[in-house]
Formats: structure tokens, C-alpha cells, sequence
């Protein structure tokens, strides 16, 4: 009797332990589910809906999101970095050029704009090599399928895109903020042979004339630029 009550606490005992198990699978397969749900939500609702700057994890959704920090951190990475590349090394640039108005300006914006132009040289390698760091992190990510597509829609949103949208028009505005230098330069070094009438230049001399034109005009096949940089500002 005693010998059959030991073996029936047994396999009570094994059948306890088996359901411990079953329970700590299922409350960790419960927690993952909760974490990429949590997770998909935060990319669909905040980041597919928000600008060029990302915002920061608070610690509940760092609690709330598990493993799933470090795939954001990638996204979070490389848009703080194009911030600042905007910032940083576009944004000066923009706000100096928008403020030449008449040939006097090429003059008085002439030292800002040259310091501004330099930063802006630098930003073209700094975007390509925060891409190229996000591009291989996320590399390496082994998603679930239910979470790939949404991580995919917002890494094209917040890394691909606008890096692809970036690029082409960082030559284009350095070739303009070269220009207008140029011009400057060149109004600076006429000094006192040169006139300011009514928002326009006046030279002695015809050559002057048509070197001056040929500069404004090197401008305007670059002045579009502006316009597509400023977009990326708003």
C-alpha cells in the first residue's frame, strides 16, 4: 500500500513539474507576444507617423518592448544623426542663402556663408556612414514574421528614404553656396569700381558686366537646390 501511495506521489509530482514548465513556456511565449505587439504598435502609431526626428524610449516602453529596444535603437541611431547632420551642416547654409536678396547681400553674408559652406562638406559622409552603420545592424536582425513587415515599411521611412532623398542634393547645394561665394569674391575684389543702385550692381566696364552675368547665372543652374534643401528642413 505504502510502496503504491510513494509511486502515485510520483507521478504527481512529475505531472507538477511538467505543467511548471508548460506554464513558464507559455508565460514567456505570452511575454514575447506581448513585446512585438507592444512593439508593432509604437512603429505603426509613432514612428510611421512621426518627421525626420525620432523621439526617445521612456522606461515603460523600454520595459514594454524587451529585446525589441535594440531594433529600435537603429532607427532612434541614425535619425539623431541625420538631425544633426540637418541642423548641423544644411540648415546654416539654407538660412544664409535665403538671406541674399540684392548684390549687397552677396557681400554682407559672404563670411557667414563661407563658414557655413565648410560644415556643410563634412555632412555628406556623416549621413553615408550612419546609413552604412544602420544598413549592416539591421542586417543581422532575425525578426518574426509578423513583426518584419511593419519594421521594414518604418526602415524605409525613417533610414532609406530620406538618406536616398538626401544625397543628391547635398553636390548640388555645396556647387550653389561655391557660386554665390564666388560671386561675393568677386564683388569683394572690384571694391571701389563698382556701384549700388535701386537693388542693383553697376561697373565701369563691359567685361565687368559679363563676368558678373556669367556668375548670376552659374547660380541660377544651381538655385533649385535650395528649395529641395529647405524641404527636407520642414
Amino acid at each position: 500500500m505504502a510502496s503504491g501511495l510513494s509511486q502515485m506521489m510520483k507521478k504527481v509530482g512529475g505531472l507538477i513539474a511538467l505543467l511548471m514548465v508548460m506554464c513558464q513556456l507559455t508565460a514567456c511565449g505570452d511575454k514575447d507576444a506581448n513585446q512585438r505587439k507592444a512593439f508593432g504598435d509604437f512603429l505603426q502609431n509613432t514612428v510611421m507617423r512621426s518627421g525626420t526626428q525620432l523621439p526617445a524610449l521612456s522606461e515603460n516602453q523600454k520595459k514594454s518592448f524587451g529585446n525589441y529596444v535594440g531594433d529600435y535603437a537603429i532607427l532612434y541611431g541614425f535619425s539623431q544623426q541625420l538631425t544633426r547632420a540637418l541642423n548641423d551642416g544644411i540648415r546654416p547654409v539654407t538660412d544664409q542663402l535665403s538671406a541674399i536678396h540684392t548684390p549687397q547681400d552677396y557681400l554682407a553674408q559672404r563670411d557667414a556663408l563661407r563658414q557655413a559652406g565648410g560644415a556643410l562638406n563634412v555632412v555628406s559622409q556623416q549621413v553615408q556612414n550612419a546609413r552604412n552603420l544602420a544598413d549592416s545592424s539591421k542586417s543581422s536582425l532575425k525578426l518574426p514574421e509578423d513583426l518584419q513587415k511593419v519594421y521594414e515599411e518604418a526602415y524605409k521611412k525613417t533610414v532609406t528614404t530620406p538618406a536616398d532623398n538626401l544625397q543628391p542634393i547635398l553636390p548640388e547645394l555645396q556647387a550653389l553656396a561655391q557660386a554665390v561665394l564666388d560671386t561675393a569674391d568677386f564683388l569683394q575684389a572690384q571694391d571701389s569700381h563698382l556701384s549700388f543702385n535701386n537693388n542693383a550692381v553697376q561697373f565701369p566696364t563691359q567685361d565687368q558686366v559679363n563676368q558678373y552675368n556669367t556668375l548670376v547665372g552659374n547660380i541660377s543652374s544651381h538655385v533649385n537646390s535650395l528649395t529641395q534643401a529647405k524641404g527636407l528642413l520642414q
